[in-house]
């Protein structure tokens, strides 16, 4: 199993490129008010006013940027390239996110047995009064475990979809890393390496 830690704000995880091509992250997603989020109740954010990123937004470009806003919408959308390209590059099967992926993955079947990675997550019941407990609690035990456990981050509704607009949920990181752990384990997020793989192969 690959080594590959994922940590969005280090140049270690990102893949080497000779030229970037942009994943499918876009345009016109949706993102929590970003002042709020960096040091909150990690399921706070779930219930606060949308903020958008701009249409022509473009993370590379960004630069040095001096409001705060901004600076979160970088972070954001950068997290989401960065996952969906090393994607494109190891098979998830084989990726570890972080140092703590089996006791996220067995914690995960223990506090939501009925969890089902290949399924689509029903945004509601996740975001209802009962789901937020739920997954505050499953939360909590990483606060001082794993780094910016409660940052906002954004992660796809189904291990079937590319970064949408209408494909994509706004949460904590300790929710990405449990959802996304899960379905690397089933082989779920294989196909956007294999995709990417043969799409190569047909440019040579």
């Amino acid at each position: 199993m690959a080594e590959l830690f994922f940590c969005p704000t280090s140049s270690r995880s990102r893949p080497q490129h000779h030229h970037e091509e942009k994943p499918p992250i876009l345009a016109n997603i949706t993102i929590a008010e970003p002042l709020s989020l960096a040091n909150m109740d990690p399921l706070e954010s779930m219930s606060m006013g949308p903020a958008r990123v701009p249409k022509d937004f473009n993370a590379e470009d960004a630069g040095n940027m001096e409001d705060m806003e901004k600076q979160f919408a970088v972070k954001t959308v950068q997290h989401m390239q960065t996952y969906w390209a090393i994607l494109e590059k190891v098979k998830g099967s084989s990726l570890r996110l972080t140092k703590m992926d089996d006791d996220i993955y067995n914690h995960l079947k223990e506090a939501f047995p009925e969890f089902d990675p290949a399924a689509t997550v029903d945004e509601d019941e996740m975001k209802s009064k009962a789901g937020k407990e739920r997954w505050r609690k499953f939360m909590m035990a990483y606060e001082k475990k794993i780094d910016d456990y409660n940052f906002g981050t954004m992660v796809r509704n189904s291990p079937k979809a590319e970064y949408e607009e209408d494909t994509v949920i706004f949460v904590p990181r300790m929710q990405f890393y449990a959802l996304e752990i899960a379905r690397n384990r089933h082989g779920l997020n294989d196909w956007i390496y294999e995709q990417a793989q043969a799409e190569k192969a047909k440019s040579k």
